[in-house]
């Protein structure tokens, strides 16, 4: 076993403490990378796709949903499944970005620019039933927490009740929890019974109504008919071309379609039908004894991750299902993306293996003005890769039953693809981060098939020597294996519902260049690279060919490595470690970042995308202390942040707290969704 992260020291790296590395990707970033194959060298690949005709991808773009993009697509229809076509920004660019940048800080606090305001809308605990109790944190049960918000908060999406004005449905991801921090007097080598089934009601989903209030942006929740939690225990339905697999049978469940819970939910996406996507990502940190299964499954769970002994929470003491060498089929049922119908609370949530099985940071939905539908996620790893799903099903417009039916099985039947780059200049990559031409980083790309499932749910393998059932849920060999590109750590996904471009948050990887590991390349052009970059992509979203060029390399505006899209960097703000994306009404992108390696707390930042101020970065908002920004929506009228593991550092405990976010005094702190509005009731950054 590898030393615990806590023994790492993290000068000049991410700032994330070594208790967040052990509970939230079980010491992903220490372990050795999983991603051991050769690959195609981005540099070998160059001539061949330069000497083809790419497409570029169509600037009319019908709908983009995710990360609260939904809201300026779709407005109050996105519970309907109408699809409302838009392509023309509200305002004139750079519009929704005229506030005054929040500076770097280190305060226990969220900090916002001068004008606005700011409150909480849910914290860890708060109750969502009238019967749920409320949230007292020496005297916490599995029952009540069962009916309280879930911890560690990440994705979240508003989805707008029809009819009913102001009224809407709060959907957020729980993560993932942090033991040490949960409770007083915890042990980790022997956490007790009532501890474990906590944490295991603690993670999931929450479906929860909030009120907004009249003339700001305040939301106040609600004991709605709508309301619900999905946690760890939560029956769902696996579905594609792994369900029935010899790969995913239990001796719980013969059928290989019935499966409990869902776990390390990171960001997600919303669907225009009005169904939430949620991508389960870090799943194999809950999984012991990865070394005691049999010789031929060896290769699949090293690429995976799972590694040897117990784990950190010890849900293997309450359930035999995650020991591996109990069961080792069940870790093979999750690490897809999950859909979860959030307007029926008795629904039961599908996992969709058709989408392929991997650490999905999320899902975002692109909808073609011909009504293709398109799905982009990132493998969050360093080395892998990104992918997209094209369904082979478009999309019905209306409310009626026989649409609505339709449209919840647009994922069901498709093509799932792995992406291939190639920079135009290859041969002035060096690894330190130098822009190689006046028009910066460029290249060219295609996406390579794996899997085709079609109308009646069975695969078709497009890779070699792998069955449909083991592309579908060994995802990742099936794309070592037709060389995809190998990227630093690819997270959200996003499509710019004006413009149709796609944008990719790279958030680090600071085991590029190092001995033994493949060098930089033009899409990721720094060696040990701490900061980050975004990537633009040009696709052709139904087809296989797309261009690319970098938008930003994060990190100190400063510093030599660092580039904004060609705007002089001395007017923007400093930004490290890109996470979560969203789009303002506006056509703006909007980061969150997760780790910032600029000693600062993290934060969300605006970047214009259009005209003479392209590449203009302003920070809006800074997190407490110990906290990641996670999950921004962004609206005409307010602004809306996940704010995830407040105060978790590795000296911190429930009798020396690092935060007292979000309560003060002398109170624990609580991951919380917060929302920030303008003062005068005006429009966000106008």
């Amino acid at each position: 076993m590898k030393p615990l992260a806590l023994f790492v020291k993290h000068d000049g790296q991410s700032s994330r403490a070594s208790v967040t590395c052990e509970y939230k990707c079980a010491n992903a970033c220490f372990h050795e990378v999983p991603n051991t194959s050769d690959g195609e060298y981005f540099g070998d690949i160059i001539s061949s796709l330069n000497r083809r005709g790419l497409i570029k991808g169509g600037a009319a773009a019908v709908l983009a949903v995710g990360a609260g993009s939904v809201l300026a697509a779709c407005g109050d229809d996105a519970a309907t499944g109408t699809v409302i076509p838009t392509n023309t920004p509200v305002g004139p660019a750079g519009t929704g970005t005229a506030f005054t940048a929040v500076a770097p800080n280190k305060q226990d606090a969220i900090t916002i620019p001068d004008g606005y305001e700011q409150s909480v809308v849910i914290r860890w605990g708060d109750p969502l039933f009238a019967d749920a109790p409320a949230f007292d944190f020496e005297k916490q049960t599995p029952a009540a927490q069962a009916k309280q918000f879930g911890y560690n908060n990440d994705f979240a999406a508003l989805l707008p009740i029809e009819g009913h004005a102001n009224s809407s449905l709060l959907v957020v991801n729980h993560e993932y929890t942090t033991g040490p921090h949960m409770f007083r007097g915890y042990n980790k080598d022997v956490p007790t019974d009532e501890q474990i089934a906590i944490t295991m009601a603690a993670h999931g989903l929450t479906v929860v109504q909030v009120e907004g209030e009249s003339g700001t942006g305040k939301l106040t929740t609600a004991f709605g008919k709508y309301n619900r939690r999905i946690t760890a225990t939560t029956e769902f339905t696996l579905i594609g071309p792994a369900a029935g697999s010899e790969f995913v049978k239990t001796s719980a469940d013969q059928t290989g379609t019935k499966v409990l819970g869902t776990f390390a939910n990171c960001s997600g996406g919303v669907t225009p039908w009005g169904t939430v996507l949620s991508g389960e990502e870090n799943f194999h940190g809950y999984f012991a004894n990865g070394d005691k299964v049999t010789e031929t499954a060896e290769k699949r769970v090293k690429r995976y991750g799972f590694t040897a002994g117990k784990t950190l929470n010890q849900w293997e003491r309450a359930d035999k299902r995650f020991d591996m060498a109990q069961e080792p089929n069940e870790a093979n049922r999750f690490g897809y993306v999950v859909e979860v119908d959030p307007w029926d609370p008795t629904s039961t949530p599908i996992k969709h293996s058709a989408m392929g099985r991997l650490k999905h940071e999320g899902a975002t939905i692109y909808v073609t003005k011909n009504g293709d539908v398109v799905s982009y996620t990132g493998d969050d790893e360093k080395f892998d890769y990104m992918y997209k799903f094209v369904s082979s099903r478009k999309i019905q417009s209306g409310t009626g039953q026989a649409s609505m039916r339709h449209n919840l099985t647009i994922l069901d039947a498709g093509t799932l693809y792995v992406a291939q780059l190639a920079g135009n200049h290859a041969d002035k990559i060096d690894g330190n981060g130098a822009v190689p031409s006046d028009k910066g980083f460029t290249g060219t790309g295609k996406w390579l098939p794996l899997l085709e499932t079609g109308d009646d749910g069975k695969g078709k393998s497009l890779v070699d020597g792998m069955s449909a059932a083991e592309v579908a849920v060994f995802t990742r060999l099936a794309a070592d294996k037709v060389g995809a590109t190998k990227m630093d750590r690819p997270e959200d996904f996003e499509a710019n519902p004006y413009t149709g471009k796609v944008y990719v948050a790279l958030t680090n990887n600071d085991n590029r260049g190092k001995d033994g590991k493949q060098g930089a390349d033009e899409a990721n052009p720094r060696n040990l690279n701490k900061n980050g970059q975004i990537l633009e992509i040009d696709d052709d979203h139904a087809g296989t060919e797309f261009t690319w060029s970098l938008l930003l390399v994060c990190g100190d505006p400063a510093a030599a490595d660092t580039y904004f899209a060609g705007f002089d960097k001395t007017k923007v703000s400093p930004i490290s470690c890109p996470d979560n994306l969203a789009f303002d009404p506006y056509g703006n992108l909007w980061i969150s970042t997760d780790g910032n390696a600029l000693k600062s707390n993290d934060g969300l930042f605006s970047v214009v995308l259009e005209g003479p101020n392209r590449g203009a970065t302003k920070q809006f908002l800074t997190v407490p202390r110990g906290a990641e920004t996670c999950g921004p929506i962004v609206t005409e009228s307010r602004v809306i942040v996940c704010v995830q593991h407040p105060g978790e550092a590795d000296d911190a405990t429930p009798e020396n707290p690092l935060s007292h976010w979000p309560d003060g005094g002398d109170k624990q702190p609580r991951p919380s969704v917060a929302v920030v509005w303008k003062k005068d009731g005006g429009r966000i950054g106008v």
